[in-house]
């Protein structure tokens, strides 16, 4: 009877095993999600799909193995309202040293708005206001090794405050872009945030605490604090593939693919297009997260001019972004980038 009764059981754990079709994500386990928001108006109105591309400053985000083919000095300024109010800056800069290679120099910083501190028992608001923001400073090199191949890479410093809590952690990027013999397609690849975990702590953890109440005439209060968990970076890799669809003097439509695997979410694939007319005026689409369920992001779209002051070879570069977030509205963003 106990081995009838013991199969019964073995079987019906197996059968539920195979009836279990659902994946385990890990979404939500990660710290420091503002590194996954995308920098610039170009690659976001091309679906965030840019791995591939090759020649902008916006390449120390997307893959650093990109910034080897910025040419001369270039700057990049960016500006958005996020979601719910929170306010999002970008800024960076990049110098070509010629056979030395490309270095960048870039800070990333995300703010909420100051929020009143409510408790339990007042939870209409103490009086006190707090504020959270965070914070990536990054340092980029990138190299050609050959004219076909080029290596970049990241060392970045990332810090996250809440009122009067922090947390601090170092990480690095490292990307390749290669260029294909054919039709020169290029392929990218990316690995970003990979460093150390992040940890609040601050003063507002600490408490005091009476560790015997039931007894009088020991130690009444007792400084403590609270410990909290350790929490990973987003680690993600990134595979792209881009290419011209169309090629002439006066017109270029390329297209970029790119696939990503996070270590906090299922894959997904972004798609984009751009058109270029004489690599002035440009027009831009994409979809993001394919394949992915549960997301709120989808179409995108956008458009670019790149103005040459007089015959001076410096160039305004005036790029904008919408970024469809379904049931959380829209993401606008307005980059100002300079080439000279």
């Amino acid at each position: 009877m106990r081995n009838v009764l013991l199969a019964i059981f073995s079987s019906t754990i197996i059968l539920a095993q195979l009836d279990n079709t659902e994946s385990i994500t890990k979404t939500g386990t990660t710290a420091a999600q503002f590194l996954k928001i995308g920098v610039d108006a170009r690659a976001s109105a091309m679906g965030n799909a840019f791995t591939a591309m090759r020649g902008d400053i916006s390449s120390i985000y997307w893959n650093p193995a990109g910034l080897a083919y910025v040419e001369r000095m270039e700057t990049m300024f960016v500006n958005s309202n996020w979601l719910a109010g929170i306010n999002f800056n970008y800024t960076a800069f990049a110098m070509n040293l010629n056979r030395a290679g490309v270095i960048g120099f870039s800070i990333t910083n995300l703010s909420v708005p100051d929020d009143l501190v409510r408790t339990v028992e007042r939870p209409n608001g103490t009086g006190e206001y707090f504020d959270a923001s965070d914070l990536a400073m990054n340092i980029s090199y990138a190299q050609q090794l050959t004219n076909q191949f080029s290596i970049g890479g990241n060392i970045k410093y990332i810090r996250q405050n809440i009122w009067h809590a922090s947390s601090n952690s170092f990480a690095a990027d490292l990307g390749a872009l290669f260029i294909t013999p054919f039709n020169d397609i290029r392929l990218g690849a990316s690995l970003s945030n990979y460093g150390t975990d992040m940890q609040m702590s601050g003063r507002d953890q600490k408490f005091s605490i009476d560790p015997d109440p039931t007894n009088e005439g020991n130690v009444e209060f007792v400084n403590a604090m609270y410990e909290t968990d350790k929490f990973p970076l987003p680690l993600l890799f990134r595979v792209g593939l881009s290419g011209e669809i169309i090629q002439t003097e006066k017109m270029r439509l390329s297209f970029a693919v790119d696939a990503l695997h996070p270590n906090d979410n299922a894959e997904w694939v972004n798609i984009g297009l751009e058109y270029a007319l004489a690599e002035t005026f440009f027009i831009r689409s994409g979809m993001t997260t394919l394949f992915r369920e549960d997301s709120e992001e989808g179409l995108t779209f956008g458009a670019g001019v790149n103005y040459r002051i007089g015959r001076s070879a410096t160039k305004i570069k005036i790029n904008y972004a919408y970024a469809a977030y379904g049931r959380l509205k829209n993401v606008q963003r307005l980059s100002l980038g300079l080439s000279f």
